[in-house]
């Protein structure tokens, strides 16, 4: 049915609401862009696009929309069925702990465990501290590697008032977008770009704390990818031929980018048990959410080789 007709005939917030997950549905579309049903995701693309609170529904619900909202609406809901763009695509925007960040093409829908990790630990902490991590005031430099977005990086100089964060990405694409989102942030004086091959480009910075969602899916996993998945760039998903491949040059290269006492936060999928069989004498510490179990790691950077020095003797 044309979107002029469909916008005609649907009135209210619960109107497109029904109309986006009856199509999502019948469209068998695919999820795990921020959402994970249709019903969800139908949510967030008519929330988001009329600028309400993505988790407010039930107050809108009846509200009757403008002809210039019903249209964008109709448009956007069959935008996300015929071209199957994730919706933070269609809106320009994504969420991570209800802050929001700029999207597009160029970088993927930020999804990342590790800021629920963060938030976890230190804002919903309720003063206690955290049984790994470092006191969020003692941190004063963090690397975000792979940054994409910027997102981390951005909820990094957040939690970690006293730190300077370097946001490092191959993509100078990925690098624009997150220029935006710094920007948007006002955090242009203490996140600070680089293109950059993992540490490649950082010289002699040391940092107390490394976190990274590196590319991570395998190639048997690339050649089966949803449609929607396959909207983003491939370069921030391929990790390789078993997903590792990123992951274990952050392994072989963050000791000489940690500072004692530091210490290493990566994403890395389902890969646990390959990461334990490769890497047997270090001691992963596994870190849980909602969603996930066993993808995200803390290491040490003791654990990593890390010692303190000693100061010199005097002659």
């Amino acid at each position: 049915m044309p979107d002029k007709t469909i916008a005609a005939e649907l009135v209210t917030v619960r109107d497109f609401w029904r109309y986006a997950i009856s199509r999502f549905n019948a469209a068998r579309l695919s999820f795990g862009h921020g959402t994970t049903t249709a019903v969800d995701d139908a949510a967030f693309l008519v929330l988001d696009s009329l600028d309400l609170p993505i988790d407010a529904l039930d107050p809108f619900l009846d509200a009757r929309l403008t002809t210039a909202e019903r249209q964008l609406l109709a448009g956007r809901i069959e935008a996300r069925v015929t071209t199957r763009k994730p919706s933070a695509y269609l809106t320009g925007r994504s969420y991570i702990q209800g802050i929001r960040f700029y999207v597009d093409e160029r970088v993927i829908v930020p999804r990342s465990f590790i800021g629920e990790i963060l938030f976890s630990e230190y804002d919903d902490a309720d003063g206690e501290e955290s049984l790994y991590l470092p006191d969020p005031n003692d941190v004063e430099s963090v690397a975000d590697i792979c940054t994409g977005s910027g997102c981390l990086a951005i909820l990094a100089a957040r939690i970690f008032p006293n730190a300077t964060v370097d946001a490092v990405d191959l993509s100078a694409d990925a690098l624009e977008v997150a220029a935006i989102n710094v920007a948007e942030h006002e955090l242009e004086g203490r996140v600070n770009l680089h293109r950059s091959d993992l540490f490649a480009a950082l010289g002699g910075r040391t940092y107390d704390l490394i976190i990274t969602n590196p590319p991570y899916v395998d190639h048997e996993e690339m050649a089966v990818l949803p449609e929607e998945y396959r909207t983003e760039p491939a370069m921030a998903l391929d990790g390789g031929p078993d997903g590792l491949d990123i992951v274990r040059r952050l392994l072989t290269e963050a000791p000489k980018y940690l500072n004692p006492g530091g210490g290493m936060m990566c994403e890395i999928g389902t890969g646990r048990e390959l990461l334990e069989e490769e890497f047997p004498d270090l001691d992963f510490f596994w870190l849980d959410t909602e969603e996930s179990q066993g993808e995200v790691f803390w290491i040490t950077a003791e654990a990593l080789g890390v010692v303190e020095k000693k100061p010199g003797k005097r002659k």
